[in-house]
């Protein structure tokens, strides 16, 4: 595939009156490399014939290649966010580059998700006289020996052994941690 001029109009006009991702090559954004280096090659020469018209054309080419990639990207935005709600992949017209970040985007949202789905899981796990989740305590690896010791909450904590994980107050892990005495399990 070739690109020009009226191809990016249509595009541009596509992708500005529909919701939908306008159908383009997977590889389409090579190809509009391609055609970018050649216009800018024609506008680079056209400074030195101080040709206002082949500079004006490049101006608007730019600007109409600039918001296609602006629309595209919101559009991907959205597919992303619906898809990580319902699941339903559906990666059609992108092109490669697009579908990466698509993918990468939907993990991401998915991760992001993971927070809310902690904040209302059942701490027991369906078990009765399971201890409530706390969100203000932290599980540590303790990466040297520790000696016992009395916390900003004046409550005796340790002594730990190297390797032992253990939760602690955030206050305190946060303190451990500064000193490379832990480190923050997730």
């Amino acid at each position: 595939m070739e690109l020009s001029y009226d191809e990016i109009r249509r595009i541009h006009r596509l992708e500005k009156n529909s919701t939908r991702l306008a159908s383009v090559e997977q590889e389409f954004y090579n190809f509009l490399d391609e055609f970018i280096s050649s216009e800018k090659k024609t506008y680079l020469d056209s400074l030195k014939d101080f040709s206002s018209t082949r500079s004006r054309d490049f101006t608007n080419l730019k600007k109409m290649v600039e918001e296609i990639f602006a629309l595209r990207e919101k559009k991907i935005l959205n597919y992303a966010l619906v898809t990580s709600r319902t699941g339903e992949e559906d990666d059609i017209n992108m092109a490669s580059q697009e579908k990466k970040l698509f993918r990468e985007l939907v993990a991401s949202i998915k991760k992001h998700n993971r927070v809310l789905e902690e904040i209302f899981a059942d701490p027991s796990g369906g078990k009765k006289g399971a201890p409530e989740k706390d969100l203000n305590n932290l599980s540590v690896e303790i990466l040297s020996d520790v000696p016992g010791f009395v916390g900003t909450d004046m409550k005796e904590y340790g002594p730990f052994e190297k390797g032992s994980v253990v939760r602690l107050p955030l206050k305190i892990a946060k303190l451990l941690s500064e000193r490379k005495l832990a480190e923050v399990k997730t």
